[in-house]
């Protein structure tokens, strides 16, 4: 069988390094550095200052809750209006609400916790914008899979590099000068973001006479998710997120359980490896099965992966269970992405993509919450039976709205002409 010269690593570099695309793509990684730190950066902030564990997450909390209420109407004005103007006000309001909060603040104000939710809300929507736009641009059905498996793989190295970066610039300073310092980067990669250009056409915005505000679900608090086939997406991906925030929570327990806590961050970084070498492995050829089809096989494969820590005996077996299990995660989101840039509406795009990205931070809250009401009663190993049960519920609902997610949205914007 003749082998195409189409490794992931060689398309990668090709689709990144390309004409139009390389500014974009590499901006969009700068400006998306806070977004997977600050929530624990808020924490060691406020304990710096004094304040308690209560106080810290209170902040932090209510800097995720602005985040979850602000990014869907933020995403819906560059759905009409255009990346640009949004990502310059949010790149220079969100280091400004973080320096104020940091610099200006301390426990027991009552303007720390207001900071906190007008810079969750003015979160500059990178990740949306990127994928949105990956969406938009003048590319080959396979050269837009690896597009979005690359920002699956960009997300495990952030998760993983992001608390690296913070906790180095901590060593040169306090933990509000790091947070400011990240803040600030992350405000100029949006601004960057914005004034980078892109083949006309593909930014997004729309005007009010190209179509009826209530066609195909753009109206109304839910936007694109008043979409059937949208709706069934997001509600997998938020199960399929429940999981992921059980085993945030068993697995230091597991740990502690079976040796020493300082090796927490050895076993969770093989959860992460795994799954960025799974794509850079399994990713290395365009499967021949439609994305819709090959979304709930994945996402059974994610639940048989979720199972494995069940049959963890110590630290060593709990990190080979781990890196074995995650294979299939950066391919699910991969497809995820997919699905929902061929499920939305073109003219809402980011929007919808915020909304799945929602799906995975509430679901994710959601397990962390019940993990940590679970583990005393039931121990990790009862918290790992619960995550596996969960997957294997998100698996068959996936399972069960397959042909839903196999029909895309009626309104698509035309990409035909770009490719070669």
């Amino acid at each position: 069988m003749e082998v195409k010269p189409n490794g992931l690593a060689r398309r990668l570099v090709a689709l990144l390094t390309r004409r139009q695309v390389a500014g974009p793509a590499w901006w969009s990684v700068v400006s998306r550095l806070p977004v997977y730190l600050m929530s624990l950066a808020m924490v060691l902030v406020v304990r710096e200052q004094g304040g308690s564990y209560a106080q810290a997450g209170l902040v932090s909390a209510l800097y995720t809750i602005g985040m979850a209420l602000g990014s869907p109407l933020i995403a819906r004005r560059v759905d009409r209006r255009g990346r640009r103007a949004v990502l310059v006000a949010t790149g220079a309001l969100y280091p400004a609400a973080l320096a104020a909060l940091v610099w200006t603040t301390e426990p027991g104000d009552w303007t720390q916790p207001v900071l906190a939710v007008l810079a969750g809300i003015t979160l500059p929507p990178a990740n949306a914008c990127m994928r949105s736009l990956w969406a938009r641009l003048p590319l080959r059905d396979d050269e837009r899979e690896t597009a979005y498996l690359w920002e699956a793989l960009l997300t495990e190295v952030l998760v993983i590099g992001a608390p690296l970066m913070l906790a180095v610039l901590m060593l040169t300073g306090s933990a509000g000068a790091a947070l400011t310092t990240v803040a600030v980067i992350g405000g100029a990669g949006a601004i960057g973001l914005a004034f980078t250009r892109v083949p006309e056409g593909t930014d997004g915005a729309t005007k009010a006479a190209d179509a009826p505000v209530d066609e195909a679900g753009r109206s109304g608090l839910l936007g694109p998710l008043r979409s059937r086939p949208m709706l069934a997406l997001t509600a997998v991906m938020a199960l399929s997120s429940v999981p992921i925030g059980l085993m945030t929570l068993a697995i230091p327990a597991f740990v502690d359980d079976h040796g020493s806590q300082g090796s927490t961050g050895l076993v969770y970084a093989c959860w992460g490896i795994g799954s960025a070498l799974g794509a850079l492995w399994l990713g290395r050829s365009q499967s021949e099965v439609a994305v819709h089809l090959r979304f709930p096989r994945l996402v059974l494969a994610f639940a048989v992966g979720t199972g494995l820590p069940l049959l963890a005996t110590s630290q060593l077996t709990l990190a080979l269970a781990l890196a074995v299990g995650s294979v299939p995660i950066a391919l699910v989101s991969a497809s995820e992405m997919t699905l929902v840039s061929l499920l939305a509406d073109g003219r809402s795009l980011t929007e919808a993509f915020t909304w799945a990205s929602l799906a995975t931070v509430v679901g994710d809250a959601l397990g962390q919450q019940a993990g940590g009401l679970l583990m005393e009663p039931a121990g990790p190993r009862g918290v790992f039976a619960v995550a596996f049960a969960t997957s294997l519920l998100a698996a068959c609902v996936a399972f069960a709205c397959r042909s839903l997610m196999g029909r895309p949205a009626a309104a698509r914007v035309p990409t035909e002409a770009g490719e070669r």
